[in-house]
């Protein structure tokens, strides 16, 4: 960079991290974003440059192996360099506006197979269970059951509560008798979601044994320190209990989402009704489970048609 232009990105960055108060491990990624860019420019005045220099540098990144993840997050970082520097400088236009990142290869959600799945919820179970397995068979088997999202797990109550005393309303909670749970999934909107009767239970057998909270609270599920549990703490606690089961790929708690939505879209063909149990906002998010639902039915064709591979 050159001085004027270490003078600008500084004061941009200082503006990041004093006045929209981001992280310094946030700021320290625009930084070398702007880096890059300045890299890309050479000598060209960052000023000067236009929306084909900007599109010949998302080009460059891109041939040298970049993600289009990756050239999106900088492009979107430049933008509002610009944008900022449009404020402090006479700029013809945002030379970003408009720059694409290349299109991401659409990937399929990873899913378990219907017998990885029962296997994995049936694993590793035997007569006289510690209150903590009782804990992890009921969550592993209500994410599966229900497909639910982590965050929207770790918010459940075991019963709805008012708040009160400085404390909040269940965002989330288990109404065991209605056999459902009620959630609080993205943007705010609640739904209900059924529970299957291995789920049930599962959540009876832990709250037969559940101690009491340590602030009180009534969090359904809670750590070994009897606070509410934490998403992070159940991604380790599943993917330790899939390593137990031999389960043939990585587990984590969205895989179990996937493998609910797809088993369910399997068995019935219903999309609407697999876009209301997840609680996506729009058909288009649920419709990539048509995609594994197809994968199900060639893997199928390829294992029974008896000319399937004579190609």
């Amino acid at each position: 960079m050159t001085a004027a232009e270490n003078d600008l990105a500084a004061r941009y960055l200082g503006e990041l991290a004093t006045q929209r108060q981001l992280s310094p491990h946030t700021v320290a990624a625009y930084r070398r974003d702007l880096q890059e860019l300045a890299q890309l420019a050479g000598h060209e005045d960052w000023q000067k440059l236009s929306h084909h220099d900007i599109r010949r540098f998302a080009a460059r990144l891109h041939a040298g192996g970049q993600s289009a993840r990756s050239i999106a997050r900088k492009l979107s970082g430049w933008r509002g360099f610009y944008d900022w520097l449009s404020r402090h400088a006479t700029l013809s236009a945002n030379p970003v506006e408009g720059v694409r990142a290349p299109r991401r290869p659409k990937t399929l959600p990873k899913a378990l197979s219907v017998d990885d799945a029962v296997q994995l919820m049936e694993a590793n179970q035997h007569g006289h269970p510690e209150p903590a397995e009782l804990c992890d068979r009921a969550m592993f088997e209500l994410l599966y059951s229900s497909g639910l999202r982590v965050s929207e797990l770790v918010w459940l109550d075991m019963v709805y509560t008012e708040g009160g005393n400085g404390t909040p309303a269940s965002l989330g909670w288990l109404d065991l008798q209605a056999g459902e749970v009620v959630v609080t999934g993205k943007g705010g909107k609640m739904r209900r979601v059924p529970v299957g009767a291995p789920a049930r239970s599962a959540l009876t057998a832990w709250l037969a044994v559940r101690p009491v909270a340590r602030d009180g609270s009534a969090a359904l599920f809670l750590s070994a320190r009897g606070a509410r549990i934490t998403p992070r703490v159940v991604q380790t606690r599943l993917k330790a209990h899939a390593l137990r089961a031999g389960t043939p790929v990585h587990v984590h708690p969205h895989v179990l989402r996937h493998s609910f939505a797809s088993h369910v879209l399997q068995s019935s063909g219903d999309l609407r009704a697999v876009q209301e149990l997840l609680g996506h906002a729009s058909i288009t998010s649920t419709q990539v489970y048509t995609a594994l639902d197809f994968q199900h039915l060639a893997a199928v064709y390829d294992k029974a048609h008896p000319r399937a591979k004579a190609k």
